[in-house]
């Protein structure tokens, strides 16, 4: 082994500040190119004002559809589970045609109850003429 010198390693210095700034341009990159999901919203538009000869016309009946704190549902005053609300409200609507369904939650009922209310009075023909309604807390 003799003739071999050692040689004192040099140490590796890798300079990070270009790839700081590649990493910065990337993530402006992406946020600038990022596209957002629009997300669906319940349609709950209320009604328009009626207009001032309508005030004097008959009121249109509705079909009144209340669900209470504990999710408990009334169709126009009678106890009903939720697979049978389609039904009542397709019972009243045969007698009366011309009904709006009105559905009163109150603020802690579960959201999914209402959906699925509102679902049933779509399939039982009614499109324009769903409106929620929000109790008053006692």
């Amino acid at each position: 082994m003799r003739g071999r010198k050692t040689r004192n390693v040099d140490e590796a210095n890798v300079d990070l500040t270009p790839m700081l700034d590649v990493v910065f341009i990337l993530l402006i990159f992406f946020i600038v190119t990022a596209t957002f999901a629009q997300e669906e919203a319940l349609g709950l538009e209320p009604p328009p004002p009626p207009a001032p000869d309508q005030e004097q016309q008959e009121q249109v009946p509705a079909i009144l559809i209340l669900i209470d704190e504990s999710n408990l549902i009334t169709v126009n005053g009678r106890a009903t589970d939720i697979g049978s609300v389609r039904a009542n409200i397709e019972r009243v609507r045969a007698e009366t045609p011309e009904s709006a369904v009105v559905i009163q939650a109150h603020p802690k009922a579960k959201s999914g109850v209402i959906v699925l209310i509102r679902d049933a009075a779509y399939n039982a023909g009614y499109v324009d003429r769903v409106n929620l309604v929000l109790s008053a807390v006692e």
